[in-house]
């Protein structure tokens, strides 16, 4: 077969064939507890000794909770274990580089944009993204031009973004200097994202995309993930479909158009001083479990879904939603029941021990987990006890509203860094259609702002907000919204927003 070598060197590490069968950070984790060393460094715990008794499981998990100890190596300067786990993933997604995230994707997120984007320069960016890009753009002082999704009337839910969108976007802003995508979405929906990454860099344009939930989908045959399909940078939760910790994360980086130093010294500078070890040990530990996902296990899974799927399809009532054109995420499983909210049959799943991912007004979301071909999961279970929290609990239908009415192509009335140090005041729903938002207003999840600070508040706007209210919805943001009244920007005259309708 030849040399096992594949050629990729960082730091003097040198890669092989072999090592993808390794777990190099959590093995070198295993080798420090092994020594039954005494710990006079931090944390405070000192290897879980601290913790006894009823806490004696916790105590256990601690043990791999060290610091930059010998041979551990160090996230803001690695060359050794650390580096390594790094190659092995920017190896198997095709990536130049990868970086472990500790704070996740958000800090993947604020670290590319703040990396990619100065200071009055325009960006592209999708509408229903998550906060977190919105915080980037504002910390990088930059200016917004929105792109406002397909929306979904079956789904009653903002899609993807139509390459035509992009494309008016780019004539209308020809010195936009980033697009930022975020493929798929909550509810696994995706769209020609190989398109618009093409039609933007015949522009110059580097393409950003948010893939925080589709950390797996490089080993999925229906789907491609947005590092395949040729985006400049591409951030994925591995803690949402890969068996990593909460707040484990991967930033990959693969572009001609940019460079990566920018982004990288910004995860030193956003990035704690002290990271998880027991994160990036998971970090490490799910690239080898999808290193080892094999086509085998692709196709079984797929099967075992599909049958899932036809079992909740039976259920009296409620309508297993199906992606266009087979095209989505199988990972996500988004059912709608006829005669309930999507919150109130959250509520009767967790009456059942059964808890979603989320709701919104119509929808309940199953994140699936990756299985591989010899795992169990309860199926059938899921099945038989959303059948009885269906069981005569229907009302009358919903009809569906949709809450992201937007144009295809928007910017800001007032730019955030005109915003800094102006008046704000509450005022009353009725009364802030019209005026100049002063606050970021998030239906949570799937954390996709409504409303932000310096955009025009509408009426549709209010009766989304309403509506949303009535069906249950919790917000981040949006501090007055139980007394019914929207913070505002106290200016003297009017403004308006730049909108350009398809």
């Amino acid at each position: 077969m030849g040399s096992d070598k594949i050629g990729e060197e960082s730091n003097n590490l040198v890669i092989t064939m072999n090592d993808y069968n390794n777990i190099p950070l959590y093995g070198r984790l295993l080798d420090h507890i092994g020594k039954d060393s005494i710990s006079l460094h931090v944390p405070g715990h000192k290897n879980g000794l601290l913790y006894k008794g009823s806490q004696e499981a916790y105590a256990e998990a601690l043990k791999l909770d060290v610091t930059e100890l010998s041979g551990l190596d160090d996230l803001h300067a690695a060359s050794g274990a650390i580096k390594e786990a790094e190659l092995l993933a920017s190896k198997l997604y095709g990536a130049k580089e990868s970086s472990f995230l500790i704070n996740g994707s958000t800090v993947g997120n604020l670290a590319m944009i703040l990396g990619t984007v100065k200071e009055g320069e325009t960006v592209l960016v999708q509408r229903n993204c998550h906060k977190s890009v919105l915080n980037g753009i504002r910390l990088a002082k930059a200016s917004s031009v929105f792109l406002g999704p397909e929306y979904n009337g079956d789904w009653g839910v903002a899609g993807g973004i139509a390459p035509e969108t992009v494309e008016k976007a780019i004539s209308l802003h020809p010195d936009a200097k980033a697009i930022i995508l975020t493929y798929p979405n909550y509810y696994g929906m995706v769209f020609d994202l190989q398109a618009i990454i093409h039609k933007a860099h015949q522009h110059g344009i580097p393409v950003l995309v948010d893939e925080a939930h589709g950390a797996h989908l490089i080993k999925m045959s229906r789907l491609k993930s947005a590092v395949e399909l040729g985006a400049d940078f591409v951030v994925q939760s591995a803690h949402k479909t890969l068996p990593a910790m909460t707040m484990g994360a991967y930033l990959h980086y693969n572009s001609r158009l940019i460079g990566y130093e920018g982004a990288r010294e910004y995860l030193q500078m956003l990035q704690s001083s002290s990271p998880s070890y027991p994160i990036m040990a998971s970090l490490d530990g799910a690239r080898h479990y999808l290193e080892t996902f094999t086509e085998e296990d692709d196709k079984i899974l797929l099967e075992r879904i599909e049958s899932f799927r036809r079992g909740l399809a039976g259920i009296s009532g409620l309508l297993v939603l199906e992606y266009e054109e087979g095209a989505g995420d199988p990972l996500k499983v988004v059912i709608q029941p006829e005669g309930l909210s999507g919150f109130e049959l959250q509520s009767l799943l967790e009456d059942e021990g059964i808890y979603p991912e989320m709701a919104d007004p119509y929808n309940v979301v199953f994140v699936l987990p990756l299985l591989k071909k010899d795992m169990d999961f309860p199926f059938k279970e899921i099945i038989f006890k959303t059948e009885k929290a269906m069981s005569g609990k229907r009302k009358g239908q919903t009809a569906k509203v949709n809450y992201f009415q937007k144009p295809s192509v928007s910017t800001l009335a007032v730019n955030a860094q005109d915003l800094m140090g102006m008046s704000r005041k509450a005022v009353s729903m009725e009364e802030a259609a019209g005026k100049i938002c002063a606050e970021l207003i998030i239906p949570y999840p799937p954390g996709i702002p409504l409303l932000f600070p310096g955009e025009v508040i509408s009426e549709e706007d209010v009766k989304s907000i309403r509506l949303l209210q009535a069906s249950g919805a919790r917000f981040q943001g949006g501090s007055h919204l139980d007394k019914n009244q929207i913070s505002i920007y106290a200016l003297q005259a009017e403004c308006k927003q730049e909108e350009h309708d398809g």
